[in-house]
């Protein structure tokens, strides 16, 4: 028995919000378990990660501090990003790689947006369906 046979075939909006939310009290910790998470249970073209790296990182071979994590989803473009210890979550509306609206969200809404997003894709796509069972059996 996998950690997926415990997850129903459908995750509800509130099993993926509570995954999503699940270390959020540390927003440089929540940061880098979400950009875990996500990069494993998500195809790699939907997540990208960018990185704040020092010269040590770099001397060292080390990844640095998550700076931004981009989700992309259809038109659906959401960032969390880390400057001076503090969230900036954001919610675009993207298409054909122009930004028609931007939305500068708490990190809670964001939070409830992404998964709210991720279950809309989900019904639509199967590999997005097979993803987000895998987010929620990891969170």
């Amino acid at each position: 028995m996998t950690e997926l046979d415990n997850v129903p075939e459908r995750p509800s909006l509130d099993m993926v919000t509570a995954a999503l939310r699940a270390d959020s009290a540390d927003v440089v910790i929540y940061a880098r378990v979400l950009t875990k998470s996500l990069g494993e249970a998500l195809p790699a073209e939907w997540v990208t990660v960018d990185w704040d790296r020092s010269m040590s990182d770099r001397m060292h071979g080390r990844p640095g501090q998550v700076a931004k994590i981009t989700v992309r989803l259809g038109e659906r473009v959401m960032t969390l990003g880390v400057q001076r210890g503090a969230p900036v979550a954001e919610i675009c509306r993207e298409v054909r790689g122009v930004v028609l609206s931007r939305e500068q969200v708490q990190l809670g809404v964001w939070a409830q947006e992404l998964a709210r997003a991720l279950v809309a894709h989900a019904e639509q796509n199967a590999e997005a369906a097979r993803a987000l069972r895998r987010l929620v059996a990891d969170g």
